[in-house]
């Protein structure tokens, strides 16, 4: 296995990520921010961090397997969210739920930053989200 994905006793539980990834691949596949945008360009779920953090991760995956990856090789996970407060963490985590086993995303998840920011790529983005994965 490329990537191991664990907790160390003593560190914070439960969360819904582990807290340490070792990988011993040689190929590194970084996805860059993913955000809830169609192919064509087209918003998706305007105005709903579930929605947006579903489909978010769905373009997440689409970007791991076209480097040849899953996100079982997922080193790492990045969400920048807008506007963040701890009451939002109930529908970042419906989105991620929702669309977990469509997209093979292992729960609990590899370990995960969450970043609040002011803003992103346009005013409807809610969240996006980067990947960093090894392959051997």
């Amino acid at each position: 296995m490329t990537v191991q994905h664990f907790t160390p006793e003593g560190l914070m539980q439960p969360t819904p990520y582990h807290h340490v990834a070792v990988g011993t691949g040689t190929t590194h596949v970084h996805v860059s921010g993913q955000i809830a945008r169609q192919a064509d360009g087209t918003a998706v779920a305007p105005g709903d961090l579930a929605g947006q953090v579903a489909h978010a991760l769905r373009n997440t995956a689409i970007g791991l397997k076209g480097a040849g990856a899953s996100f079982t090789d997922v080193l790492r996970l990045t969400f920048y969210v807008t506007q963040w407060s701890p009451e939002k963490i109930g529908d970042l985590m419906a989105g991620v739920e929702v669309v977990a086993e469509e997209i093979g995303l292992p729960l609990p998840m590899p370990p995960v930053s969450l970043i609040g920011v002011e803003y992103l790529f346009e005013r409807d983005v809610l969240v996006e989200i980067e990947a960093t994965a090894l392959l051997s």
